[in-house]
């Protein structure tokens, strides 16, 4: 995720950012110029001066359809926006979840002793890192204490992760209260600490696997492309040759748009405006150990 300062305008403007949609928009950027070139040259020298009446009348359909299109793309980047924000507010519930059970946990700490908040002081953290890794698909890599923690041994890498630490803090939890170390009052405290993980997480997979559909995505792409390429014709008895910059200033407009409601609808991705899940890990991770020790 890229940190920046919003009231630095200047630095916005005149620097190129990895992120930026120029740099992913520029090759056709080129190829739109030279299209708008071949149009205008066509059009200017071959096209009859009784066609170019018909011609002219061309931009009444792009204003037309100019209000649509902008009507598409708010729309968009409304639901984009939404899906980002939604999966920040997820992350930011696990942080609060993962506190309050750390601070259940060591409230606890007097009737369970040490070795359960030692315990939960790697679990909960561990919580967070393998949802992180199973939101970006990667494979979970984990340094397991066996010896201290031998029910670690029982995490497949293959199936589903974050439940099964979540199940194994769940087994732990029930086996306090068979034992009588907490009563049932205080298991119901806990309880809902635990579900909330696995509520969190089946959100998060939501988000990740429920993608904008796909006619939708590819009905507004088929019309920037179309829009954008139309305007040459109508237009550049109006601009002439200065069509050029303008159908290139015109797609990157549009283009960018989608571009950037791509790149946020997926928050758990890699991409520079996506959720600093590495971030959030290691903080769950600082928190719950400064509870607990």
């Amino acid at each position: 995720m890229v940190i920046y300062n919003p009231k630095e305008w200047f630095t916005f403007i005149f620097r190129l950012h990895k992120s930026d949609t120029v740099r992913k928009l520029f090759p056709m950027m080129i190829a739109i110029g030279l299209y708008a070139w071949a149009v205008a040259y066509a059009e200017l020298n071959y096209v009859k001066i009784d066609n170019r009446e018909y011609l002219k009348n061309l931009p009444i359909l792009h204003s037309l359809l100019g209000f649509v299109i902008s009507l598409l793309l708010v729309f968009r980047t409304n639901t984009a926006y939404e899906r980002w924000w939604e999966g920040r507010k997820l992350w930011g519930a696990l942080v609060n979840t993962s506190r309050n059970l750390a601070i259940k946990i060591h409230a606890l700490s007097g009737e369970t002793g040490m070795a359960e908040k030692v315990f939960f002081a790697r679990m909960i953290p561990l919580y967070a890192q393998v949802l992180k890794s199973h939101l970006l698909s990667e494979k979970v890599r984990l340094s397991l204490d066996e010896e201290d923690h031998p029910e670690l041994k029982t995490l497949d890498t293959v199936k589903h992760v974050p439940n099964q630490v979540a199940r194994i803090m769940a087994n732990r939890i029930y086996r306090l209260h068979q034992t009588g170390k907490i009563n049932g009052h205080e298991l119901q405290t806990l309880s809902p600490d635990l579900q909330s993980f696995t509520d969190i997480c089946g959100a998060c997979e939501r988000i990740k696997n429920t993608p904008i559909p796909f006619s939708y995505s590819l009905f507004i792409k088929k019309f920037i492309f179309f829009y954008v390429m139309t305007l040459p014709l109508g237009f550049v008895f109006t601009l002439g040759y200065y069509i050029i910059p303008v159908v290139i200033f015109v797609f990157y407009v549009l283009a960018s748009i989608e571009v950037i409601a791509e790149e946020i609808e997926d928050p758990f991705g890699g991409d520079s405006n996506d959720l600093p899940l590495q971030k959030l890990s290691e903080n769950i991770g600082i928190h719950v150990r400064e509870i607990l020790n």
